[in-house]
């Protein structure tokens, strides 16, 4: 098949969530589960971040992914939707993946399609796990579609959990309440796996606290260690300035996403960040303010 050809059997062959709605949703994780077993469970052969989120996942994604890029990590992104072209959904180093290469997996996938009919979402999270093992990325940033829990995505075990904030989306799949909403984005905290916060409120602090504590695993709330302090627009980059518990000194930081909601994923990143660095992640602040003026 030609790129286009594949992109066409893709597209129309599988159930897309932007077509179907919640037809396309899978309720459990077994497909993803079985395409990966063919593959030779490339979900276990690669680092990640895994970040969850009803807003803000994209951006904070892309941030992360600039950050760990220019500390010198060979750094893969999956991330869902596209505007133009398949290919944005998965990346390594800013790259897109090669059109043979979607074209080849395609091809070797048809098999397994017809024997368990995957969603079009399923199929593309198995490529690009399967990419970035055979690229042999550093890390890997990998956006959850939407909720957590049965995403198809959550099958990694990740370096660290993020969850950009809780809002109201998709409540006939996630839940009818904020707490039941929030308890599905948790589902990605992980066994002993850090995980960060981005936007504290009444309704989610509690489901997330008590997840980590069953878990065991350290919980950051952003919010509460990086505060605002001043904002504005210049010459297309958003300037912040920043206080944190972790320094005396303010942080001055220019960002090339424009959007006052952009301050809120950046304190999200700059924790997540933090945290990394706790790990052992070579992150230095130079790598941070190069790679926040050239996100796009």
């Amino acid at each position: 098949m030609t790129y286009q050809e594949t992109i066409h059997y893709l597209f129309t062959r599988l159930p897309m969530f932007s077509r179907l709605g919640a037809a396309a949703i899978r309720k459990d994780l077994t497909n993803t589960i079985r395409l990966c077993e063919k593959l030779g469970n490339p979900q276990h052969k690669f680092k990640s971040i895994h970040i969850a989120g009803t807003n803000g996942k994209g951006s904070t994604s892309h941030m992360l992914a600039a950050i760990l890029q220019t500390a010198g990590y060979k750094t893969g992104l999956y991330t869902s939707p596209h505007l133009k072209d398949f290919r944005e959904r998965i990346k390594i180093n800013g790259e897109m993946i090669e059109e043979n290469f979607v074209v080849e997996f395609t091809e070797q996938i048809m098999p397994v399609i017809d024997e368990i009919e995957p969603s079009f979402f399923e199929i593309t999270v198995a490529m690009a796990f399967d990419y970035f093992v055979k690229n042999k990325i550093d890390i890997a940033v990998i956006e959850t579609g939407l909720g957590g829990r049965l995403d198809s995505t959550n099958v990694i075990l990740p370096e660290l959990s993020v969850i950009t904030n809780i809002g109201w989306d998709h409540m006939n799949l996630l839940g009818d309440s904020l707490e039941k909403i929030a308890l599905e984005k948790a589902g990605i905290i992980k066994k002993n796996v850090p995980v960060v916060i981005g936007e504290t409120s009444k309704e989610s602090k509690p489901v997330f606290a008590k997840r980590a504590r069953e878990e065991e695993s350290l919980i950051q709330f952003a919010d509460e260690n990086f505060h605002l302090m001043d904002w504005e627009f210049h010459k297309h980059e958003l300037k912040v300035s920043i206080d944190s518990t972790y320094s005396k000194e303010r942080l001055s930081i220019a960002l090339d996403l424009m959007g006052y909601y952009q301050t809120k994923n950046l304190l999200t990143v700059l924790q997540t960040v933090h945290q990394l660095q706790e790990q052992g992640w070579k992150i230095f602040p130079e790598h941070i303010h190069i790679a926040l003026k050239q996100v796009k």
